[in-house]
C-alpha cells in the first residue's frame, strides 16, 4: 500500500523542486512545463491508482503549498547572486546622462560628421555626440547647441 504512495510522491518532490529551478534560472518556461508534467503525472497515477480521495488530498496539498514555494523561491531570488543589489540612482553617483550637457547651450562648433539627423560634431574641442531636428547638416558645417534635452543635445546650421 506505502509503495504506490512512494512514485507519486517522488514526482510531487520533483516537480516543486522544478519549479523552484525555473524561478531561479532562465528556461524560457521549458522549465514550467517540466514542473507541470510531474505534478500532473503524480495526479493522474493518484486519482487513477489509490483513490479520488487521495488525489484530492494531493490537490488540496498543491494548492497550499505550490504558492508558498512561489513565494519563498522569489525571495530567496532577491538574496541570491543573480539579484541586483544596489539601486542605481544619482546619489549612489550613478547618471543617465552627463549633467554638464547644458553647459553646451548656445554655443557654436563643427559638423565632425554628417549629421542625418544624428551624428557627431566639435565644440569647444571636444567631440559630442549630437541631433538636428531632422535636417541634413554636411560634415564641416557651422553649426549652434539649440537646446539640450536631458543627454541630447540639438544643433541647427549657422546660415
Amino acid at each position: 500500500m506505502i509503495q504506490s504512495y512512494i512514485v507519486p510522491v517522488i514526482l510531487q518532490i520533483a516537480g516543486v523542486a522544478v519549479l523552484l529551478a525555473e524561478v531561479m534560472l532562465p528556461s524560457g518556461g521549458l522549465l514550467t512545463i517540466i514542473a507541470a508534467g510531474c505534478l500532473g503525472y503524480s495526479l493522474y497515477m493518484v486519482f487513477s491508482g489509490i483513490s479520488v480521495f487521495t488525489g484530492m488530498v494531493f490537490v488540496m496539498a498543491d494548492i497550499v503549498i505550490l504558492p508558498v514555494i512561489l513565494i519563498a523561491g522569489l525571495k530567496l531570488l532577491a538574496r541570491s547572486p543573480f539579484a541586483l543589489k544596489s539601486e542605481l540612482s544619482s546619489k549612489s553617483g550613478y547618471a543617465s546622462y552627463n549633467e554638464k550637457t547644458s553647459d553646451y547651450l548656445g554655443k557654436e562648433g563643427t559638423a565632425a560628421t554628417n549629421l542625418r539627423p544624428a551624428g557627431t560634431a566639435l565644440i569647444e574641442g571636444k567631440r559630442v555626440d549630437v541631433v538636428t531636428r531632422g535636417d541634413y547638416i554636411e560634415k564641416g558645417s557651422r553649426i549652434k547647441v539649440n537646446a539640450v534635452e536631458g543627454g541630447r543635445i540639438v544643433v541647427k546650421k549657422i546660415r
